[in-house]
């Protein structure tokens, strides 16, 4: 009990930010729209013409369903890299040790040569088809301890990636079909059917916090979580199903977005303290808000065009891990 006013301040506070976070996605761009502005094009009727009506369609109809996407992608990296690492007790573990990000791109690949790859659309079922197979081999493979798993994972990236290359260096029209899906970035996401995809991320979300008390247990112990009656088999399925649902869905949508799923879990156990429930609950919230926020300067830092939100997020990714290591030493799982 005398924990949970610290815990309501915490996430209130982060919660503060990340709506922040919100309305600079919404007003800040090639066009920077008022706060006031881009309320009424939210909930007013659009004006019928002229630079307001012009401002009301970007909002409606780009910055919104980006913004939307980027919550749900960076929400879903986060967990599941808070998930992995919990899981193996691995601080530096994150969503591609399954193999997804490899899966995903080998399925790009291959579709690009066999002429699937044409379309957005298309594109993201194939990676989001890939990222599954991937994982589901993977987890064949190493599901005897979580160490294989990671062993598995690895190996599996490494050897996709390899073939992968192979086929685009000597194709060229592929390379130019998968150039396009590989640099991760919120841009252009809106166009394609993201719907089914943020339901699959809001639905996964949802079964990672009711997979918290378990997995808190197994945190404990395989030998303590079974005295506290729980089944650490399903337990275990469970959260890699779960990781790999989010990570293949939110890689199929964005492409591959580095560092997120490792930092983020990294800077919120900090703050969880060992609680796996208020952790998943941070990640929730500090995903969006680095997701958000690297996506509104990755807008701003070229003067005729965007920077790919992956390189901003390993750019600024990679120091602030550094620096937290160096302040407060490795987080302990």
């Amino acid at each position: 009990m005398r924990t949970e006013p610290p815990r309501t301040a915490l996430l209130s506070g982060v919660l503060v930010l990340v709506l922040a976070a919100v309305v600079a996605s919404l007003a800040v761009g090639s066009r920077t729209v008022p706060p006031a502005e881009v309320w009424r094009a939210l909930f007013d009727a659009p004006p019928g013409d002229g630079a307001t009506a012009a401002h009301h369609l970007v909002i409606r109809e780009v910055r919104l369903p980006r913004t939307v996407i980027g919550i749900l992608v960076g929400a879903a990296l986060a967990v599941a890299g808070a998930l992995m690492q919990t899981l193996t007790r691995n601080a530096l573990a994150e969503p591609g040790v399954l193999g997804v990000a490899g899966g995903a791109g080998f399925a790009v690949t291959l579709g690009a040569v066999a002429g699937l790859a044409g379309s957005q659309a298309a594109q993201l079922g194939l990676a989001a088809l890939g990222a599954l197979l991937a994982a589901l081999l993977v987890y064949a493979v190493g599901r005897a301890s979580p160490l294989r798993l990671v062993l598995a994972g690895t190996a599996l990236g490494f050897v996709l990636a390899g073939i992968s290359l192979g086929l685009r260096m000597t194709l060229p029209d592929v390379f130019d079909t998968y150039r396009f899906w590989v640099v991760g970035s919120l841009a252009g996401r809106e166009q394609v059917p993201y719907l089914l995809p943020l339901l699959v991320i809001a639905a996964s979300l949802i079964g990672a916090l009711v997979a918290a008390s378990p997995l808190q247990a197994l945190g404990l112990g395989t030998e303590v979580a079974r005295a506290l009656g729980s089944r650490v088999r399903r337990t275990r399925i469970t959260v890699l199903v779960l990781i790999t649902v989010l990570a293949g869905a939110a890689t199929a949508l964005a492409g591959p977005v580095a560092f997120l799923g490792l930092m983020v879990p990294h800077l919120a156990r900090r703050l969880a303290g060992g609680s796996v429930r208020l952790l998943l609950g941070l990640c929730m919230l500090l995903g969006p808000l680095i997701l958000l926020a690297a996506d509104v300067a990755a807008r701003l830092l070229l003067p005729t065009g965007e920077v790919p939100v992956a390189v901003v997020t390993a750019f600024i990714g990679g120091p602030v891990l550094i620096w937290a290591v160096r302040r407060y030493g490795a987080v302990t799982l």
